[in-house]
């Protein structure tokens, strides 16, 4: 079974979802981008975005070479006493409307969202994993979250005993407000994976060349020690610079290319402009990815031009949970 890890959802309330999309500062730059990407007009926007959006991007996974995409809710940040931290956020997709998508289209597996601070998290963790869940997403530079906090324990151990895989954002974050860059570090996974947590660590620890730290490295020393740290190669394939030649080598080393996991991160922009200009893929393969329209499966071919086998697509399967 083929899998997209990491396609995010949203939507501005509109159809009853409780979700809401307010970019702030230079997030909201993104929003174009983000509708250019799923296609879809401006007007989507004060229009029924969540519908549109979804349809858009089951559309998309039907059409492709894939079979399923991990869509992704997500929480609002919260401070360690467990109060919102109200204006900080850019979106929130509420567990309830992932978790319906998913019993609604087989295409769809659902991702959760819990920040371990809420005053109900554990109970709130119980009711997702009662629907369905099989991955639990979070950004911890933008949403507060210190894995390595001993006040957290209780939750891991929890998703261990479950199952429950951990998606957590590492690198780079140029799309929403960072609360805490240092969360960026995988080894703010270093508490979940010593309870027993799955981890994946999106984007592997990337960084934007010349702008942001990079943690490839790091990530890589990590998967020697942790035999459940994954890496993501979501958002690799975008004009952000976080792929170069020498971590695409790495990548594809054996000990690291058997920790590698497919996804997208749709709707970052998709093109493989800097990979053709860096040298990573040909002009043909570039020029051939260009008239692929839809945007997960651009994804897919420029992944695979940059040598990702298919291990890469077909081994989350083999790591998530039983559905309920």
């Amino acid at each position: 079974m083929r899998i997209d890890c990491h396609v995010h959802v949203v939507g501005n309330g509109a159809g009853g979802s409780g979700c809401w999309y307010r970019p702030r500062g230079v997030t909201k730059y993104g929003a174009p981008f983000m509708l250019r990407t799923v296609g879809l007009p401006a007007s989507a926007l004060r229009g029924d975005l969540e519908g549109l959006y979804a349809a858009q991007v089951l559309h998309f996974v039907r059409e492709s070479s894939l079979d399923a995409a991990v869509i992704l809710a997500q929480d609002e940040p919260y401070r360690d006493d467990g109060t919102v931290i109200a204006d900080a956020g850019s979106f929130f997709v509420p567990n309830d409307f992932v978790l319906g998508l998913a019993r609604t289209h087989r295409e769809f597996l659902p991702a959760v969202s819990i920040h371990p601070a809420r005053r109900d998290a554990l109970d709130e963790l119980e009711r997702c994993l009662a629907g369905g869940a099989v991955m639990l997403k979070c950004l911890p530079n933008c949403q507060n979250i210190d894995w390595n906090n001993p006040r957290y324990t209780r939750f891991l151990e929890r998703m261990a005993e479950s199952g429950l895989i951990l998606l957590a954002h590492t690198g780079s974050e140029r799309t929403l407000p960072v609360l805490d860059a240092r969360l960026a570090d995988p080894r703010v996974l270093t508490r979940a994976l010593e309870i027993g947590v799955t981890c994946i660590a999106a984007h592997s620890g990337t960084g934007t060349m010349l702008v942001d730290p990079d943690y490839f490295e790091v990530f890589v020393a990590m998967t020697r020690r942790f035999p459940r740290l994954y890496g993501d190669n979501s958002a690799l394939a975008a004009p952000n610079f976080r792929l170069r030649p020498s971590a695409l080598r790495r990548m594809h080393e054996p000990e690291v290319a058997a920790r590698m996991i497919y996804g997208s991160d749709v709707p970052v922009l998709v093109t493989g402009a800097p990979m053709w200009a860096m040298g990573m893929i040909g002009w043909d393969a570039w020029r051939e990815t260009r008239r692929v329209a839809n945007p997960i499966e651009r994804d897919v071919q420029i992944k695979r031009a940059l040598g990702f086998g298919e291990e890469t697509f077909t081994r989350l399967a083999g790591l998530l949970r039983q559905r309920s």
